[in-house]
């Protein structure tokens, strides 16, 4: 699931420098966005480990909540197999 989102933000990340590099609109800093983006690598690299719990709560909370809310008996409005 992780690996998923990191390959969804990769891709979306390439696409947006795709773009970036391609727009000609405009004056644009290429220095200080390529600095900005090495910061928020480094600072992903650093706390990768809280990241990771961080997500994994959340799915796990999702996930939870998904459960109860199908589950048969709870107050999901019944249906069973």
């Amino acid at each position: 699931m992780l690996i998923q989102n990191l390959m969804l933000f990769g891709n979306f990340a390439k696409f947006k420098l795709r773009q970036l590099f391609t727009d000609e609109k405009g004056e644009v800093n290429i220095v200080a966005i390529v600095v900005l983006i090495g910061i928020a690598v480094l600072l992903a690299i650093v706390f990768r480990q809280k990241i990771e719990e961080l997500l994994e709560t959340l799915f796990g909370t999702i996930q939870g909540s998904a459960t109860d809310a199908i589950a048969p008996g709870g107050s999901g409005g019944g249906g069973g197999e």
